[in-house]
């Protein structure tokens, strides 16, 4: 159990990137007053955890009726978090798992940017809710499992919140470069396991049996 919650905690601290959503958080607010920027960070994390805890849930009974073997998405969900690390390691974003130049500039000029870009896609984005389907997947019919998968999501929003409340604070603090440091050690941390669910998805089918 502590090598499955060390394996998800990391996945989605590389997936949901907490510090890099603060940085970009405190950038879309720097005339906000503090009241204003802590009801967004609430609402944006609150609204992402239910997002995510819905693909945690339903995830496996979704794959289950369109006939998504847990091979496939392994191998799926392993390509489409290689996309991600790839994106963190070169510290450049795209919209797998970060908000696009256009969202960005939309979202500069609205007043609440709690559901968008925040809680989606910056927190709950195409990479993180890949990870919970093929994290939760995995568990199978083991609750335990399951509630070590959901605990370490728990653990990563709530780290995300804290961030996201101390937004200016951890932007003045790491600075451009610190930021991408973090961003690239997690990248390269996700990389590895985007290769491992891949070679897991391919020596489960049938292609080299």
């Amino acid at each position: 159990m502590q090598e499955t919650a060390l394996v998800a905690f990391a996945t989605f601290f590389a997936t949901i990137g907490p510090v890099d959503v603060a940085a970009i958080f405190a950038a879309l607010t720097p005339h906000a007053s503090t009241q204003h920027r802590r009801t967004m960070a609430i609402k944006a994390v609150a609204i992402a955890t239910v997002i995510l805890l819905l693909f945690a849930i339903f995830g496996n009974t979704v794959l289950v009726s369109l006939g998504i073997t847990l091979a496939a998405m392994r191998t799926a969900g392993g390509i489409l978090l290689m996309l991600v690390a790839i994106d963190m390691v070169f510290a450049r974003h795209s919209g797998v798992s970060s908000a696009t130049d256009d969202e960005t500039e939309e979202a500069r000029s609205k007043r609440d940017i709690s559901v968008f870009p925040m809680a989606t896609p910056l927190i709950a984005g195409p990479g993180s809710m890949g990870a919970v389907v093929l994290l939760t997947v995995e568990s199978g019919n083991d609750f335990a499992h399951w509630s070590v998968v959901v605990g370490a999501l728990m653990a990563i929003m709530l780290m995300t919140l804290v961030l996201l409340l101390l937004a200016t604070q951890v932007q003045k603090v790491m600075g451009v470069t610190g930021l991408n440091v973090i961003s690239r050690i997690a990248g390269v941390l996700l990389a590895a396991l985007a290769v491992q669910f891949i070679f897991d998805g391919l020596a489960g089918s049938s292609l080299f049996s």
